[in-house]
């Protein structure tokens, strides 16, 4: 692709040792092998230079470390901010089967169309066998999972470049949950609110909405109106803890959260001035009734 897909991500001196020029061999390998003690932030990032190296060797040792990430680390780099866009899209090519992960990486807002894409595009059908004997060497998967200039796959994303609005609108409230999860970041406020209105969402779809800081307000007052999904706890804290959640709706919201949830909300940073002294007020109006 164009020269704008060039990756530049930063990590720690200690860590980028293994990814400079002259690094040697021995040390790239010990890295894509696990084997350096490379702290769990810059992971990924190394993994994901090294499997781009021109020795083949490095390049199958560091997609297999990425396959193998621990649960905690890998959900820490698709849930960052911080984690570049690059990766994202590499991870969402070899982890996209997860739901967790399709749904973090959707989620965050360092996420761009290329990581979108890889997520909505199903590219992991291609990149993690589900044999656990291995088959291949393992070399195909490698190269279809670090290719950043392979743009020729066929995705969804692609295809709703050639959509129109109407069609997108139709999609949206009619499609599959890879075209929820494309459409719903669409620039064009008629399209993302359609995916809302999908009969097909499901409630970890809205759940993972709530928590994002979508473009399109009018979809989180959609969700807040909604009877049926606010029945749910965890959709209920997601949109009093999004700050663009409609204050009016969120303030409705606070009454129904547990002591712990309301203690964590009046320390946050994260929400406005007014959702957390609401907070600590229903908290000390709960010790007064006790």
């Amino acid at each position: 692709m164009a020269g704008d897909r060039t990756a530049t991500i930063r990590i720690s001196a200690a860590s980028a040792r293994y990814v400079k020029p002259d690094a040697s061999r021995e040390d790239k390998l010990c890295a894509a092998r696990g084997e350096a003690g490379i702290v769990a932030a810059d992971l990924p990032a190394v993994l994901a230079f090294l499997s781009r190296d021109t020795d083949p060797e490095i390049r199958e040792a560091a997609v297999q470390g990425l396959k193998g990430l621990s649960r905690e680390v890998l959900e820490q780099a698709c849930a960052s901010p911080h984690t570049h866009p690059r990766i994202l899209e590499l991870l969402a090519r070899l982890h996209g089967r997860d739901p967790r992960v399709a749904d973090l990486i959707t989620g965050n807002p360092s996420a761009d169309e290329g990581a979108l894409a890889a997520v909505a595009a199903g590219e992991i059908g291609r990149t993690a066998p589900d044999d656990a004997d291995g088959g291949d060497d393992g070399e195909d998967d490698m190269d279809e999972a670090v290719d950043e200039d392979e743009d020729e796959f066929h995705s969804k994303y692609q295809l709703a470049q050639t959509m129109g609005i109407s069609e997108k609108i139709k999609m949206g409230m009619t499609g599959d949950k890879e075209w929820r999860m494309l459409l719903i970041k669409d620039t064009n406020k008629l399209i993302s609110i359609s995916v809302i209105k999908n009969p097909r969402i499901t409630e970890a779809e809205v759940l993972t909405i709530s928590k994002s800081a979508v473009n399109n307000d009018d979809i989180l007052r959609e969700i807040c109106v909604n009877k049926e999904w606010t029945k749910n706890y965890q959709i209920k804290k997601a949109l009093v803890e999004n700050h663009k959640t409609p204050l009016h709706h969120a303030i409705r919201f606070i009454s129904a959260l547990t002591e712990k949830d309301l203690a964590a909300l009046s320390r946050s940073r994260n929400v406005s001035s007014v959702i957390s002294t609401q907070a600590r007020r229903m908290l000390l109006n709960k010790k007064k009734d006790r």
